[in-house]
């Protein structure tokens, strides 16, 4: 693939059924060569999958990291919030323990995909602004207000880190719709997980 970051073999993603999406991930310590070697790791597993965000444990490390790249997503008519403009030019971007530490009152329904749950989306109500706190691969620790995309996808991929993923949020007439396709791909991992050890 071209201009891959990492040189190693891309890691299988994840799905869903697989123990590790429930674990809540343990803390980066400090930002060694292996941390960041990883995350160029996932980096080119999210282009390569075609995601706009990646969490550690999506490819089988139970770590607090995530990468993102929602830069490209269509900006709705709301002025861009802080950190969408501080972290929109340095796309696709890597955080370090991302925490929420609040959330804005007014709340919006989008459609949700997950590359580990492939094939299935679903509605998931979530708050449209959010305040973000996380260090970035080069140590800079941010605090800052983010809307749109980025919030959206700040939070899912966060939720990865707590052991939920998105169908986790879907109201129950949404989960109904998706539940047989998730049973299905729920045994199918758990298949694969015995084949392979």
């Amino acid at each position: 693939m071209p201009n891959r970051i990492s040189t190693v073999a891309l890691p299988p993603l994840r799905t869903y059924g697989d123990p590790i999406l429930r674990r809540k991930a343990a803390p980066v310590g400090q930002i060694t060569r292996e941390v960041a070697d990883f995350a160029a790791v996932m980096m080119d597993a999210m282009i390569e999958y075609d995601g706009v965000g990646l969490a550690a444990p999506q490819i089988g490390r139970s770590l607090r990291l995530v990468v993102i790249n929602t830069a490209l997503a269509k900006p709705g008519p709301a002025p861009l919030s802080p950190g969408e403009m501080l972290l929109n030019p340095r796309m696709p971007v890597v955080l370090i323990n991302p925490e929420i530490l609040s959330a804005g009152a007014e709340t919006a329904t989008v459609e949700e995909g997950c590359l580990s749950l492939p094939g299935i989306h679903g509605d998931v109500t979530r708050p449209q602004t959010i305040v973000l706190r996380a260090r970035l691969l080069d140590g800079e620790s941010i605090e800052l207000p983010c809307a749109g995309m980025l919030a959206r996808c700040a939070q899912h991929e966060i939720d990865h880190l707590d052991g939920i993923v998105f169908s986790d949020r879907l109201s129950d007439a949404g989960f109904a719709e998706v539940e047989p396709a998730l049973k299905a791909l729920e045994k199918q991992t758990r298949r694969d997980l015995k084949r392979h050890g």
